[in-house]
């Protein structure tokens, strides 16, 4: 089978709307290691808002790039996101995990509409105490059955039977408790900045409690630049993926992370009540291709009055030589916070 056909092995897949990335991590030693990675883009219209418009197109792309890692395709894990995952913690009688599930199902029925029509997973919290003890603190998942079954249609056309469906706010959740586990305590917002989407994540002590989409990427700021200053696509995203600072390219991020700052100061008002400690986001760490935008960082922490930080799933993680081969880690390492947490999953 060759190296990547070992069971030790996992294949993340990010499925993004205008790249597809793959990364595959070995679990065989002590500590995980990166072995290889690769990263396909896809027409711009290839996935609109989330929906695949070109079914054959996107199977085709994910083929070539799982191909071009030589990686075993029972070993893949892919992810489900958007705004039809809904995350919620809920504390509720403590009974025995085999008792959970009926319970979860009635609980779901609390907060999930037409929960008939999803799959529901929870993983129960606190298990060793704290608190009062009659109680446990669960965190309930669902995600609608129609887009579950959607990316299995996908991946199947592309050759793909995953090995496991994870939720993108987890995996996100996996690569960065890795290599930034200072950022486990108090409350810390991680924003994934992709092509279309921004996803805003919210954990609380290291536990992923909330996730919302705010339709602004790349191709905003691409549309932005366009329409205000007249340039083109191609010099509009040359700026955008450019390392340096531009007068036009600050004045639409200023636009732009003002809406995403406000995605976050209401997703942490709204959990102002749950959250453990003061109630305030102590940290913001950015990932996604979006977070490289030159002064988006930097313009997003003086708009929040907080430390803002491009995280890196690379910062602590060994990866091994030739991992990357051509690309440049200091470009992709943003872009693949995402498939390395899937890959960090063993079973």
């Amino acid at each position: 089978m060759g190296l990547f056909g070992r069971k030790k092995t996992t294949v993340g897949l990010d499925i993004g709307s205008g790249l597809v990335k793959v990364a595959v991590v070995d679990h065989s030693k002590s500590t995980p290691e990166l072995v290889k990675v690769a990263i396909t883009p896809l027409p711009d219209d290839a996935i609109v808002e989330g929906e695949v418009m070109d079914p054959h197109l996107v199977s085709d792309v994910i083929r070539t790039t799982i191909e071009a890692v030589n990686a075993n395709t029972k070993a893949v894990v892919a992810a489900v996101g958007g705004r039809d995952v809904i995350i919620k913690r809920i504390k509720t009688e403590r009974v025995k995990e085999q008792q959970a599930r009926e319970l979860m199902r009635w609980e779901a029925e609390q907060h999930v509409p037409d929960v008939d029509s999803v799959e529901l997973d929870f993983q129960i919290l606190e298990e060793n105490g704290g608190g009062n003890r009659d109680e446990m603190s669960v965190l309930l998942v669902a995600a609608k059955r129609d887009l579950v079954e959607a990316k299995l249609r996908i991946l199947s056309e592309a050759g793909i039977t995953p090995m496991g469906m994870d939720v993108d706010a987890f995996a996100l959740h996996n690569a960065f408790e890795v290599n930034y586990p200072s950022a486990m305590s108090g409350a810390v917002g991680l924003v994934n900045i992709g092509h279309e989407v921004t996803n805003i994540n919210i954990l609380d002590d290291g536990v992923p409690i909330l996730t919302r989409d705010l339709p602004v990427g790349t191709r905003r700021l691409r549309e932005d630049l366009q329409r205000e200053h007249g340039l083109s696509a191609a010099d509009a995203e040359a700026l955008i993926r450019g390392y340096d600072r531009s007068p036009q390219l600050d004045s639409v991020i200023v636009q732009r992370t003002e809406e995403i700052a406000t995605g976050l100061e209401r997703a942490i008002a709204f959990l102002s009540t749950s959250l453990k400690g003061d109630g305030q986001m102590k940290a913001v760490y950015t990932c996604g291709g979006g977070s490289r935008t030159p002064g988006l960082t930097e313009a997003l922490g003086q708009r929040l009055k907080k430390p803002v930080e491009l995280a890196n799933p690379l910062a602590t993680m060994s990866v091994r030589e030739g991992a990357l081969e051509s690309l440049v880690t200091d470009e992709v390492a943003p872009l693949l916070m995402l498939s390395i947490g899937l890959a960090l999953r063993k079973n």
